[in-house]
């Protein structure tokens, strides 16, 4: 028996059931270990040797189906099949042995007797939930995975329940890869079981093929809806399938066209457009909102629609290559929020997205810095939102020239937040001012404290940051290309990325043998990421992975090709590869933990 098939059939089993063909391995342990050894190794005349021996002495009845396969697969048929016309009789209330005949014949050819077999064991089952199972698990066993299902459907027909052995049929249906009766399958069980929606989800990519597997789906999706128009459940999954063809338009079309038909109040609508931003189709999302805001400034949707609609179009536009124009309306439109609803702390994730515009895309950094020292007057804040706004205001402090002001804000936020993942962010940041102005040993000091912190990000991140200056703090050459790599670290913290990239390749031309080729790849990759030019960064993190397989910088270059791979530049295969790398060369690795998580979801495992 493989090991899928070991694993589904103890899935299966219960009971005392599945005690009968588990191997006792208190009897002859040397020998059962050994006996198990040569079957899986193919060697089936020293396997069934030992089996048969074991089989024999008392209580052994778990030897039988390592014992009956060997002597399949030695072609040993007369003894197999004396064999287990004798367990008949004395067992003949197990069905276990009449399916192990039925095999035996269909070893031999003789189709006609083992189906003959099959179908009289079915026809005789009882109205007995217990016995359906045990049934279905035997052909399971001796791989009949047909007369499997044909057992689950007459343990439907018996027991007057269509919704019985559903995860049963799931779990054969994906193993066969029978697609369209898996199709069938989560279809008939949705509205009764939604909480398969997401499994569905999971498991459907890894055997469709290609677009017309998605395509016939959505022709049984429509055939469902078109019976059952108001079942939610099948909305959201034609959505998903829509989706999974980057046919957004459709899915919208669809979930507006369920509204109006409902009747409505925007609630599936509004729920279903995060996943239309997730997949970066903004513009979709867009319209959606549109929609939801012509219902009416009544409808509980319309301001958080509202809302959601600038957020979305914040990240559309700071997304990739940016115009300033267009980045200006939004502005406006953020102005007229506040404008409208005042400045409150309902309005202040308003407040906080105009400065950001104002500070790091128009360039208006004055006006951001007093939108948010107005904004720490407002009443009612939290402790978390204050020390928030510090520390935005803190980085406002920076691009306005008061360094001295920003270390200020962040040393308040340290203290006041002491061990606090705010805390610990602050201190960072100060880090990092340092860091930008060449104050590197102070710096280093502030990462070593850090390098404890709880947030395990945190703490990498100041590892990292420690590691990159104490390797390049050796010599006055190096102290000189840091400073250089610092600047450009200053440029991109300013939004300036052509800038930035001008200075990375202008410390090579400065300092021909320095030390920081990885920091400078990585960093140009980042660069690339924010730009949307997700290939060339493709290329540039697989130089850090092959030329610098001891950098400080390798496994996260590695999880970050995994993540392209997997989110960005859609070929699952090339962020298994990536993340399995990442796992086996670098387990000590922070991202491991994610990396084995994210494999293993792409591989289906756990499904």
């Amino acid at each position: 028996m493989n090991r899928i098939l070991l694993i589904i059939f103890l899935i299966f089993s219960t009971g005392a059931s599945a005690q009968i063909f588990r191997p006792n391995l208190q009897v002859g342990q040397d020998e059962s270990a050994l006996a198990i050894q040569y079957y899986q190794e193919g060697d089936y005349e020293k396997a069934a040797v030992l089996l048969e021996k074991l089989f024999l002495k008392p209580n052994s009845e778990g030897y039988f189906d390592l014992y009956f396969n060997s002597l399949l697969k030695l072609k040993q048929y007369d003894q197999a099949e004396k064999l287990v016309k004798k367990l008949l009789k004395q067992n003949p209330s197990n069905d276990a042995y009449p399916i192990a005949l039925g095999k035996l014949y269909q070893e031999k050819g003789d189709t006609q007797n083992a189906g003959k077999i099959f179908n009289e064991v079915i026809n005789k089952l009882p109205k007995d939930e217990f016995r359906i199972r045990n049934l279905a698990n035997s052909f399971y066993r001796f791989e009949n995975y047909e007369f499997a299902v044909q057992t689950f459907k007459q343990g439907r027909k018996l027991l007057g329940n269509d919704q019985l052995f559903t995860f049963e049929l799931l779990n054969i249906y994906r193993f066969k890869k029978d697609k369209p009766m898996l199709m069938q399958e989560y279809l008939d069980a949705l509205p009764s079981i939604p909480q398969i929606l997401t499994q569905a989800e999971a498991v459907l990519p890894m055997i469709f093929e290609d677009k017309t597997d998605y395509q016939a789906f959505q022709t049984a999706i429509l055939r469902k809806i078109q019976k059952e128009p108001d079942v939610e459940i099948y909305i959201q999954l034609l959505t998903w399938n829509y989706i999974q063809q980057q046919e957004y338009d459709m899915a919208l079309r669809q979930l507006i066209a369920f509204d109006k038909r409902t009747k409505a109040d925007g609630g599936t609508l509004f729920n279903s457009i995060s996943t239309f931003v997730d997949n970066g189709a903004y513009e979709t999302a867009i319209k959606a909102y549109d929609y939801l805001l012509t219902k009416g400034k009544d409808n509980q949707y319309y301001l958080p629609s509202k809302i959601e609609m600038l957020n979305t179009k914040y990240n559309m536009q700071t997304s990739g290559k940016y115009a300033v124009s267009d980045l200006d309306l939004l502005a406006k439109d953020y102005q007229s929020l506040i404008d409208e609803n005042g400045k409150n702390k309902n309005t202040l994730f308003a407040i906080k997205k105009l400065a950001n515009l104002r500070a790091y895309y128009l360039r208006q950094a004055d006006q951001a810095e007093k939108g948010l020292e107005e904004a720490l007057q407002i009443p009612g804040l939290t402790v978390q939102d204050v020390g928030q706004l510090k520390l935005d205001l803190g980085d406002i402090y920076i691009l306005t020239n008061q360094p001295w002001e920003a270390f200020l804000a962040y040393e308040q936020v340290s203290k006041q937040f002491e061990g606090q993942p705010i805390g610990n962010e602050a201190r960072f940041r100060s880090a990092k001012l340092s860091f930008y102005q060449g104050n590197f040993d102070y710096s280093n000091g502030q990462c070593q404290v850090l390098k404890a912190a709880t947030s395990q990000l945190i703490a990498n991140d100041a590892l990292n940051l420690s590691l990159l200056i104490t390797d390049n703090i050796q010599t006055p050459t190096d102290s000189n290309a840091l400073k250089m790599y610092a600047d450009a670290e200053m440029l991109i913290f300013r939004n300036l990325p052509a800038q930035a990239i001008k200075k990375l390749d202008s410390i090579a031309i400065a300092f021909p043998n320095h030390g920081l080729a990885d920091a400078v790849l990585m960093t140009k990759a980042r660069i690339l990421i924010k730009s949307n030019d997700f290939q060339k960064a493709a290329d540039i993190l697989k130089k850090v992975t092959e030329e610098f397989k001891d950098g400080i910088w390798t496994d996260d270059a590695l999880f970050t090709l995994g993540d392209l791979y997997e989110k960005k530049l859609n070929d699952i295969a090339q962020a298994q590869l990536y993340f399995q790398k990442l796992i086996t060369d670098y387990p000590g690795s922070m991202f491991s933990a994610e990396a084995r998580k994210r494999f293993r979801s792409l591989r289906g495992d756990g499904v």
